[in-house]
């Protein structure tokens, strides 16, 4: 279904005029949902989450969606196919879905390729970095570094994602000396740029108060300049769904409906910690535009939606935007 609605897209955008009629039927402008945020201009706060175009299909297109800003990938240095199929599952009653994807994308080159054929920007594109499953974490760093470099012309912020559950071993870089060193090295690159690309880190739900404290002392040790929380959780707590179906499933990153509180509690948590100015896009588990006015209040400056869109279809960002403003429910 994935591939199928992104195929029915490249067809619609090719047709003259299509994206001027879906741009009229499916977003929404307000001046109050405009913000500035690490030095980039936002039409308005709710992105589409990374993993979602992690191949750059579409690109600047999702503007025609409503969305006002857009993370491709994650991308890695060389392809790799991800992990075996099937690795995607829907469990509706929980309005839920159950990931092992594992990277899966066409590597750094065919990611570059799509975005220099953009002619005409629309919408603000930020790139999600990996690392490849075969490189050691020992060598991980120097995939961070080539994918940061190869973007670095292309997009408009970077976003070094440690936390999917779905790479063996990955979640171990979120440790602090690891994740330290990782991070260092891929800001002291971006330093070394006439005009260093603002740098955030995306953290999983999983992590222990301890930890969080870790990744907010981090933040200010290396100058990152936000947070997105969060990923995807390796929790089963609280699902209605057969045991013996979700059982049968395995491993993999949950997201949706079960993540809404869980994803609410980091954000307090890292705002209350952090203090008012570290920006940080708020995602999981955001299912209605009143989970997205909630995600707001706990603390977050921006918003990224994934399963949400799936389930909710593609006025989803719209009426996001419509409820936020109805009920003054955005941070300047």
């Amino acid at each position: 279904m994935h591939n199928f609605t992104f195929r029915c897209l490249r067809i619609l955008y090719a047709i003259p005029f299509a994206q001027v009629f879906e741009r009229r039927l499916h977003t929404y402008h307000h001046p109050d949902l405009e913000q500035e945020l690490f030095g980039l201009k936002f039409k308005n706060p709710v992105g589409l989450a990374a993993g979602f175009d992690k191949n750059g299909v579409l690109n600047d297109k999702w503007s025609n969606l409503g969305f006002g800003f857009v993370e491709v990938g994650t991308v890695t240095p060389r392809p790799q196919d991800g992990n075996p199929k099937p690795r995607m599952f829907r469990l509706s009653k929980d309005s839920a879905v159950i990931n092992r994807m594992g990277f899966n994308n066409e590597g750094l080159e065919a990611l570059i390729g799509r975005l220099k054929k953009i002619k005409e920007r629309r919408i603000i594109i930020g790139g999600n970095i990996g690392k490849n499953k075969t490189t050691p974490n020992d060598q991980a760093v120097e995939d961070y570094k080539s994918c940061f470099e190869g973007l670095y012309p292309y997009v408009d912020y970077f976003v070094v994602n440690v936390s999917s559950p779905n790479t063996p071993g990955l979640r171990e870089l979120q440790e602090k000396e690891p994740l330290k060193r990782l991070l260092v090295a891929v800001q002291e690159l971006n330093q070394a740029k006439p005009s260093p690309k603002p740098l955030l880190l995306k953290i999983a739900p999983d992590l222990t108060d301890g930890q969080l404290d870790d990744i907010i002392e981090i933040v200010q040790e290396t100058g990152l300049d936000g947070l997105v929380a969060t990923n995807t959780t390796i929790s089963r707590a609280g699902l209605t769904s057969n045991p013996a179906t979700v059982e049968t499933i395995g491993n993999g990153g949950l997201s949706g409906k079960p993540l809404t509180e869980r994803a609410n509690n980091v954000i307090r948590y890292l705002r209350s910690k952090a203090g008012p100015n570290l920006p940080i896009i708020g995602v999981g588990g955001i299912m209605t535009p009143e989970d997205a006015a909630d995600r707001i209040a706990a603390g977050a400056n921006l918003l990224q939606v994934y399963t949400g869109f799936v389930y909710a279809g593609p006025d989803f960002p719209k009426h996001i935007c419509k409820h936020l403003v109805r009920q003054r429910s955005f941070r300047k």
